[in-house]
């Protein structure tokens, strides 16, 4: 499919919330990006974040955002300044996360109408990325916070967008929404390394039919 006109950061950011869930990956081989897209999307998930550790990982969103399936996101991640943030959305980034709070990253991404997602750990640095203008904010780590600290947000922050990453699984993802989350982050909970390298992409697509099962039964559970 052609990907020539580029979706809005609103909009963008109103479909991550919706779907609930990025796919968070690091590739060693890259040429496994296609069918891990297709493996996900069967599943059901339709964002992927790829990181900027991952090898040739600008050329690779380059060539395979042209491609994607009908509302399909594709992402760029581990991005720490704002010239890498340029590069990955010439490339045809839908969205840039970040695991820090840089503001000049969500300029960069703003001035291209295109969606930011910040990390921070404290609730002054939630702050901040609000104030800087994140479309989303990034709790990371995560794993150490749990979906208590969610909970707690809840009371100063009611309006603001947050997604944990790390420490996200299958299992525990409705809890997170259930906690007050309007997405998650998740990588090798729903991506295992050992079942990619042997090609068994029919695991990624019953994990991400579970991690949907369990956000649609969270969110019905909230309605």
């Amino acid at each position: 499919m052609n990907r020539s006109v580029r979706s809005s950061r609103a909009a963008v950011t109103e479909a991550i919330e919706r779907l609930g869930v990025v796919a968070v990956i690091r590739l060693k081989d890259a040429t496994l990006l296609r069918a891990i897209v297709d493996a996900l999307a069967i599943g059901g998930v339709q964002a992927l974040e790829v990181t900027m550790t991952t090898p040739r990982a600008i050329e690779l969103i380059s060539d395979i955002a042209p491609t994607l399936p009908d509302g399909f996101l594709i992402g760029a991640g581990t991005v720490l300044d704002a010239a890498t943030a340029r590069q990955a959305i010439e490339a045809g980034a839908q969205f840039v996360v970040s695991p820090v709070l840089r503001p000049t990253i969500i300029d960069e991404c703003h001035q291209h109408d295109v969606a930011m997602i910040p990390g921070c750990f404290s609730p002054t640095e939630i702050l901040d990325a609000v104030d800087a203008g994140a479309d989303i904010v990034k709790v990371f780590p995560a794993t150490s916070l749990g979906p208590g600290f969610f909970k707690d947000l809840r009371g100063p922050f009611p309006d603001v967008k947050l997604m944990p990453t790390g420490g996200v699984t299958v299992e525990n993802a409705g809890e997170w929404i259930r906690a007050g989350a309007a997405a998650v982050g998740i990588g090798s909970a729903l991506l295992p390394a050992d079942a990619i390298a042997a090609r068994r992409f029919d695991k990624v697509t019953d994990s991400a039919k579970r991690i949907m099962a369990t956000l649609k039964a969270a969110r019905s559970a909230l309605a």
